[in-house]
């Protein structure tokens, strides 16, 4: 899922989590990081593509991110109920 920015460039959006809770979220275009561990998802997270403006995290994967989702410059995060 894109969506064009007044200046013409994409605003993505990405997924973090185990990956049969994440898989879905592919077929509407987002960036699908599966995560299996903690470590995997910071891991996802500090190696967001460029342009990622949302990032869909499952309960687990926004545990092992904790504060640096809520960082000034980290994108918007929204966390799937568990």
């Amino acid at each position: 899922m894109t969506s064009t920015t007044a200046a013409g460039g994409h605003q993505l959006v990405a997924a973090i989590g185990s990956q049969p809770d994440v898989v879905g979220f592919a077929l509407a275009g987002v960036v699908v990081l599966p995560a299996e561990t903690p470590e995997a998802a910071q891991a996802a997270w500090e190696s967001l593509p460029e342009g990622v403006s949302v990032v869909v995290l499952t309960a687990d994967a926004a545990t092992a991110i904790g504060t640096a989702r809520t960082a000034e410059a980290a994108p918007l995060s929204v966390v799937l109920p568990p």
